[in-house]
């Protein structure tokens, strides 16, 4: 294992960042689970990190909340190195896991006081604190409940409630929105706009691409245990190029004549998703898509849709890793 050196206190380059990620890694057993990661987030902002199942974005959360040491590289949040200094981490981050982390025979209200007694907070300080949350986010009408009687949406409106009993510098939310509807997310989104509004810095893991695309003023992009992109949403779009074509054939047997069609006149390699039946293929040619469809029918190949759209971050994805987020 490779010994981890501690960080000196942040130089003045630094206060900006309110984490630092330089070379981490971390096995279990043959599996590289980080392969070198690299990341800064600056104070104030909301970082979205995408990948899909088994790409090592927990294990990155769980190594900068201190649930884990990693085995090689180095790490600091708000300041502080999360192996040398991992108290004085605790006291400044909150995180919200996948599964919520609550008590579900005891009420909204009982639960989040209990966190603040856990934190050290006064009976009374504990009290009030869960009364803000609790309005905050719009738990008042059900406060008394027990939470096994929740939804989901409520449980993780709870959940991310008590990451913030502290008042956190830096938060971490590991998918805080898988499996709800929309409904649900919408209003978890809501909360996170809100709380970095007041100045807190958010770190989001999740796979719903469009989630990083409303929320993440910096996303970064890891497969396989390495950050393989960064920037912003418009940044990482331009990379994939204009706009896109997208047809889907009424026919699987068509998909390869339509890609060969689709490449031919776009000038660009275009992608085939068969489970889908759809072809894609970027172009800069605006009047492009009458032409497509006049030769795709003179082909024989019967199309159910097609249409000429902006990129998003799935292309992006795909484009960088040869395959979907999901």
């Amino acid at each position: 294992m490779t010994e981890i050196q501690a960080l000196a206190r942040p130089t003045s380059a630094r206060r900006d960042t309110a984490v630092l990620v330089e070379g981490i890694t971390k096995r279990f057993g043959k599996t590289q689970a980080l392969a070198g990661v690299d990341l800064a987030i600056s104070r104030g902002t909301i970082c979205g990190v995408l990948g899909p199942n088994g790409a090592g974005k927990t294990t990155a959360v769980r190594i900068l909340t201190t649930l884990l040491r990693p085995d090689g590289g180095r790490a600091e949040v708000d300041g502080y190195d999360v192996v040398a200094e991992a108290e004085q981490v605790r006291f400044r981050i909150g995180l919200a896991g996948q599964n919520a982390a609550l008590d579900e025979k005891l009420t909204g209200r009982d639960n989040l006081r209990m966190f603040g007694r856990l934190y050290h907070l006064s009976y009374r300080t504990a009290a009030q604190r869960a009364d803000e949350l609790l309005a905050r986010f719009d738990l008042i009408e059900a406060a008394d409940r027990v939470v096994q009687t929740y939804s989901g949406g409520m449980r993780r409106r709870l959940d991310l409630a008590a990451s913030l009993v502290i008042a956190p510098a830096v938060l971490f939310l590991d998918e805080p929105t898988t499996g709800l509807d929309p409904r649900s997310r919408n209003a978890v989104w809501a909360s996170i706009r809100d709380l970095v509004a007041d100045g807190t810095t958010v770190l989001l893991t999740t796979q719903y691409l469009d989630e990083a695309d409303q929320l993440a003023d910096h996303i970064a992009v890891i497969d396989t245990g390495r950050v393989i992109a960064a920037g912003t949403a418009a940044e990482l779009k331009s990379q994939v190029g204009g706009d896109r074509i997208d047809l889907v054939a009424r026919y699987a047997a068509d998909l390869s004549l339509a890609a060969e069609t689709l490449s031919r006149l776009t000038g660009s390699p275009a992608r085939s998703r068969a489970e889908i039946r759809q072809v894609s293929a970027p172009t800069t040619q605006s009047g492009l898509l009458t032409t497509v469809v006049r030769e795709l029918d003179r082909a024989g190949i019967e199309i159910e849709d097609i249409a000429l759209r902006r990129p998003t971050l799935d292309d992006v994805f795909l484009h960088l890793t040869g395959h979907t987020a999901a």
